[in-house]
């Protein structure tokens, strides 16, 4: 299957640069940075994402702090060897960035038309979906959605669906291609570890708003569902 990988995963996230850039690693001469960008959520809170950006797309004033930019790019996942276990590391890898105005008001970008956080992905179902209920009995279940790279690589994005995505979501087998919109979020959550400790970490996750089932036979859409309970 021919793949075009700007078509199965992008996203466009809006924010402010929080904290200072750290060098990552450099290929063949091309030194990287992750600097953290901080989205605000309609709640008022915020996520807090990882960002990766070539030196090339950067100056001395890009990530300054409070500086609001436009992202554009792919989320990725990567390997880490810790501890002798494998660690998912997820990132958003910048094609695009360019600073932008502050806007005071969310209703200033809702007539502009500026997108604040959305993700589009097409990939497989790589892991038996986990549905769950919450003690206030809201629906909940847990995906892990392979997404094709090139150079025959695949990122492994964490997603979740809430309500009536959830309850679908439940009965996807391995191996169905899907595609999905939604966005980048962040969490805190605590890892207990064989010895008693707790460590305190964050997580990164698509959280999903509208998700449809593709045929590859005959590439008709067979099942679409919409969800407008996610926060």
């Amino acid at each position: 299957m021919n793949t075009n990988y700007l078509e199965n995963n992008y996203l466009t996230l809006v924010g402010k640069v929080t904290g200072e850039k750290r060098f990552s690693h450099e290929i063949y001469g091309e030194r990287f940075f992750v600097f953290n960008l901080s989205i605000a959520r309609l709640s008022g809170n915020a996520d807090i994402i990882p960002i990766t950006v070539s030196e090339r797309l950067i100056n001395e004033d890009t990530l300054q702090e409070g500086k609001c930019l436009l992202v554009k790019g792919q989320f990725r996942s990567y390997n880490s060897y810790e501890n002798e276990k494998n660690r998912l590391i997820l990132t958003v890898f910048a094609k695009d960035l360019k600073e932008i105005e502050e806007f005071e008001e969310e209703n200033e970008m809702v007539k502009k038309d500026i997108i604040t956080n959305e993700v589009v992905l097409i990939g497989y179902i790589c892991k038996r979906p986990i549905y769950r209920q919450t003690p206030f009995g809201r629906e909940i279940s847990d995906l892990l959605l392979a997404v094709n790279r090139a150079y025959n690589k695949s990122d492994y994005i964490p997603c979740i669906a809430w309500g009536r995505n959830a309850r679908f979501c439940q009965n996807l087998d391995i191996g169905v291609q899907v595609k999905l919109v939604g966005r980048v979020q962040s969490r805190s959550y605590e890892k207990k570890h064989e010895d008693g400790t707790i460590e305190n970490r964050i997580a990164y996750e698509v959280s999903i708003g509208s998700l449809e089932v593709i045929e590859e036979n005959d590439g008709e859409k067979a099942e679409q569902v919409e969800n407008q309970e996610a926060v």
